[in-house]
């Protein structure tokens, strides 16, 4: 994940605002503490302005189209370990089941 958005993320408590902010960047709108805080009434979701202004602060140096660029680009998480240990348990069973070939057609 991109650090700016990393950065962005802990400083606010509730994700809304940089969904709507977000949001407005996807339809073209001009993303302001206004703008924002009428994205969340409308949603239902409750408007602090006080988290609205840090947003529209942090994002005034920002490029949006960079960080979600970035931001795509993060570690993909693994797999639990317990399903990869049956399927390692399968694949050797599988192989202790297959007979040994013998004689001469051993070495082909």
């Amino acid at each position: 994940m991109n650090i700016k958005l990393k950065v962005l993320m802990r400083r606010y408590e509730n994700m809304e605002s940089i969904y709507a902010a977000l949001l407005l960047h996807k339809v073209g709108g001009k993303i302001t503490e206004a703008s924002v805080e009428k994205v969340l009434t409308a949603a239902g979701a409750k408007a602090d302005k006080t988290e609205i202004a840090k947003l529209i602060a942090g994002l005034k140096e920002a490029d949006i189209n960079e960080i979600i660029k970035t931001a795509g680009t993060a570690s993909v998480i693994a797999a639990p370990a317990g399903d990869k240990a049956q399927e390692k348990k399968k694949e050797k069973k599988e192989k202790e089941e297959e007979p040994e070939p013998t004689g001469i057609g051993s070495l082909f």
